[in-house]
């Protein structure tokens, strides 16, 4: 048997990025967390690493993006000395109808979703500019077969309404398929089908939304990659409706899912691409926007920049009319959500508490499910200050309609309440709680309750 060639390639990324053995071991191992694919490397497996050993494919891509992020930039497989991963991922180039519809295959079709389920999260995702998608759109190829008009695309609007409200009501675990047969079925036809060039811009818009919305519910379900690439559908889409709105509002979705993976520069990096990338926005627009800079900018220390920009979201949503859009809504609720999150973020739990609880009195009943995670946030924050007993209240509200929630971080809030309760079982109110918890959750929640 030949002896194995040492891994140049690695060596060099790591001479680059400054890490030592342990650093690459310990970042390698944090993603695969990200992925609920538990690793436990350390230095030897380094070593083995430089010395020629190939990592089995997960750990490569846990790998490949360790660096990616450390380095801000776009780490290949063959640059880190590894083969490329076996085929299994749907397509995020080439022809994008085509591309729509490997997607949406793989998510409608059960058997595929783990496959799916392994994407990951990329810090250093490439997002096309304004004039990039733009061009790319207008290559588009249409079909000579079947014609459509706007009565085409408004189904596909009232399709992405209804999906929508599911959503909220139940939360994206079953809707996401649904709108993923869509895209397949329907709006890709639409998408080559002869039309009048409004009519054919007006399908990419709708495109667009329902691409942006089924991002949002990968999200949900913690399935970061899969996100990622609906939400360059959406992109590429919108850039050839001229929908600017719809450009941003998913720009500002990718932003809200790197803070939700702690990810504050990127999150803020793209939080103010959105923000630059829209035309003259009215005021709602513009506090959608601006909150979610101002949360962003809160993660990465500034907090003047973060009070700055939340007031400026707070007086544009005074200035708003009630007129709310399916995609990109903003509220009052949603602003005390940002508030509280921005706050959190600047290390005032006691003020993030206050907010959260302001938001949860003034949200929309239609809102079930993001009512349902809400309350097991604020849970979450009054166990940080000793509040107990109001902890316990908030989960038991979550608790109350869990049942009818089908969602990835509904689900991960309430391992974290098992997690976090299980030492205090000696208090009367936390037993109480574990009594209703065991008549809802899953059995497997009081086995496996890992880390929120």
């Amino acid at each position: 048997m030949g002896k194995r060639e040492s891994n140049a390639g690695l060596a060099r990324l790591l001479l680059e990025s400054g890490w030592t053995y342990a650093q690459l071991a310990r970042s390698t191992n944090r993603i695969g967390t990200e992925l609920n694919t538990p690793l436990r490397y350390d230095e030897s497996s380094v070593t083995h690493w430089l010395g020629g050993t190939v990592p089995r494919e997960a750990a490569r891509r846990c790998v490949v993006e360790a660096f990616s992020r450390r380095l801000n930039r776009c780490v290949t497989y063959t640059e880190a000395g590894f083969p490329p991963p076996r085929n299994g991922q749907p397509d995020t180039k080439g022809d994008l109808v085509e591309g729509l519809i490997e997607l949406g295959r793989h998510d409608m079709d059960p058997s595929r979703r783990g496959v799916l389920g392994v994407g990951l999260f990329s810090v250093a995702l490439t997002v096309p500019g304004w004039q990039d998608v733009v061009a790319r759109a207008e290559a588009l190829k249409t079909g000579r077969t079947t014609r459509i008009g706007m009565p085409d695309v408004e189904m596909v609007r009232a399709m992405t309404d209804k999906v929508s409200e599911l959503d909220d009501l139940y939360g994206g675990r079953h809707a996401r398929p649904l709108a993923a047969t869509v895209l397949v079925n329907t709006v890709a036809d639409g998408l080559r089908a002869d039309a009048r060039p409004e009519v054919h811009q007006a399908m990419m818009g709708a495109a667009s939304d329902l691409c942006y919305l089924t991002g949002y519910m990968a999200v949900d379900e913690g399935l970061h990659g899969l996100a990622q690439r609906y939400y360059l559908r959406a992109l590429e889409l919108a850039g050839g409706a001229g929908d600017h709105l719809t450009y941003c509002t998913t720009l500002r979705g990718m932003s809200v899912q790197a803070a939700g993976l702690g990810h504050g520069a990127k999150a803020l990096e793209l939080a103010d691409a959105a923000a630059a990338a829209s035309p003259v926005a009215g005021p709602r627009m513009r506090a959608f926007l601006v909150g979610q800079q101002a949360h962003a900018a809160a993660m990465t220390g500034d907090k003047s920049r973060a009070l700055r920009e939340m007031r400026e979201a707070e007086s544009a949503l005074e200035r708003a009319d009630s007129r709310i859009a399916v995609t990109g809504r903003y509220d009052a609720a949603a602003l005390h959500f940002h508030i509280s999150e921005m706050r959190y973020a600047l290390g005032d739990v006691a003020g993030s508490v206050d907010s959260m609880t302001r938001s949860n009195e003034l949200r929309s009943d239609v809102y079930r499910r993001s009512r349902v995670r809400h309350n097991g946030l604020l849970a979450e924050r009054q166990f940080r200050i000793g509040h107990l007993e109001a902890a316990c209240q908030s989960w038991k509200s979550a608790l109350t309609e869990y049942p009818l929630v089908q969602s990835g971080r509904v689900d991960t809030g309430m391992r974290s309440m098992v997690r976090l309760t299980r030492p205090h079982l000696g208090n009367a109110h936390v037993r109480a709680l574990h009594d209703q918890a065991r008549a809802v959750l899953p059995r497997a929640m009081f086995t496996r309750a890992g880390p929120g």
